[in-house]
């Protein structure tokens, strides 16, 4: 028997995460969204102390099921993480992604790194480097370099769009060990901010998230210790050990799509609700009882949203407790991806269409959801990448055998 109803610890954390994105994030939305490149919003350096102190710095816990059986349903941190993304997403993405303490780069510690690893870097606000001029949706096609040398990794390379990488404490970058063995010999790395030979040079002007930096970084011989190779050094030597390998790295997407897809499933939510709430003040009646082709063209066109909204949500919901319960979930993680980054898309422009001379302009926030909501169909893997790999699940094909 399928159940929908969330636990009450987790409506507790939903409830409190929609609080802060009412209280804190819609009231300063429009004012951080016309400051770019500023330095961390003062109103977050709170609310990223308050989360740190309650546990929530990075340091994802194995179960949250509370010590039942392996077979147990479980919902825990996924599912936790999904819920108050999509919640604070309601508020404003770019906030969200600002707070101090939290950053992409934690779910790759948590995806691939030790123990040690976890415990040592998990406190870190942790941004990640994985983009590279002419490399892009390819992962496999890294050219960061990493050489060992003594008791040091020496990197060298180029990334671009790396979130939070001027504010962080460290990043994660995606390096090679030796170019010539293939996406087998592609390792994460953490890096820690003032490293020699780090340097960040440039924030990029963007449509939407202004607020969050976005990098670019290079690394110039940069010098990092030995042991912040997360995972192992050793370079696979067999077809099935490196497909094994790379899918180790993988893995950090199959942790970080499903809250990217929360993020548009809260920022399309927050779109179509405003949109509803204009239509009514103007005589607009919206009545499920009646059938789809008994409703007028507004009417229809808001329940064709809402259904598509659900089914992304529930998509969401699936993957992160597949996470939860050690189930493999890298179709779903692509597959919920897939469908909230691109029906978030479609949601807030037609919410700024619908809503005419009141959507386009800076009165409300409709406008900026829209702008907002574009990059979430495109970073984490593309919505054309993300069919590929459903595509590959689907029909059982290697990455080689359906390009």
């Amino acid at each position: 028997m399928i159940n929908l109803e969330l636990p009450k610890k987790l409506q507790m954390a939903q409830q409190m995460s929609h609080q802060v994105a009412a209280t804190v994030f819609r009231p300063i939305a429009r004012k951080y969204d016309k400051i770019e490149h500023c330095d961390t919003p003062e109103e977050l350096i709170p609310l990223g102390q308050m989360i740190k102190g309650m546990g929530g710095d990075g340091k994802k816990p194995e179960s949250q099921s509370g010590g039942r059986a392996s077979d147990a349903v479980n919902n825990g941190a996924n599912m936790m993480q999904v819920l108050t993304t999509a919640e604070m997403s309601w508020g404003c993405i770019g906030l969200m992604l600002s707070i101090p303490g939290l950053g992409l780069g934690n779910a790759a510690i948590q995806a691939v790194g030790t123990p040690q690893q976890k415990e040592r870097f998990g406190g870190l606000h942790c941004a990640m480097a994985i983009t590279e001029p002419g490399c892009g949706s390819d992962s496999a096609a890294v050219k960061t370099s990493a050489v060992l040398d003594g008791d040091e990794w020496v990197l060298n390379g180029e990334k671009i769009f790396a979130t939070s990488a001027s504010r962080g404490d460290a990043v994660v970058v995606w390096a090679t060990l030796d170019k010539s063995k293939g996406k087998a010999a592609i390792k994460s790395f953490v890096v820690e901010r003032g490293t020699p030979g780090m340097e960040i040079v440039r924030c990029e002007d963007k449509m939407g998230l202004r607020v969050s930096d976005t990098a670019a970084i290079v690394f110039t011989d940069c010098r990092i210790p030995k042991d912040n190779i997360l995972g192992s050094a050793e370079i696979a030597d067999t077809a099935e050990a490196r497909k094994k390998a790379f899918g180790g790295v993988m893995q950090t997407f199959d942790n970080t799509r499903p809250p990217v897809a929360a993020m548009a499933y809260g920022v399309a939510r927050a779109a179509l609700e405003i949109t509803k709430e204009l239509l009514q003040k103007e005589g607009i009646e919206f009545r499920y009882e009646k059938s789809i082709y008994n409703s007028t063209a507004i009417q229809a066109e808001v329940y064709r949203m809402e259904a598509e909204l659900e089914a992304a949500r529930l998509l969401i919901l699936k993957a992160a407790w597949m996470a939860d319960n050690k189930q493999p979930n890298s179709k779903q993680a692509s597959m919920c991806k897939a469908k909230a980054g691109r029906v978030g898309n479609q949601i807030t422009l037609k919410c700024v269409e619908l809503c005419g001379s009141l959507g386009y302009g800076e009165e409300l926030l409709l406008e900026k959801f829209a702008r907002d909501s574009k990059i979430l169909d495109i970073f984490e893997g593309t919505q054309q990448i993300q069919q590929l790999i459903i595509a590959r699940n689907v029909l059982g094909k290697s990455s080689s055998e359906l390009k």
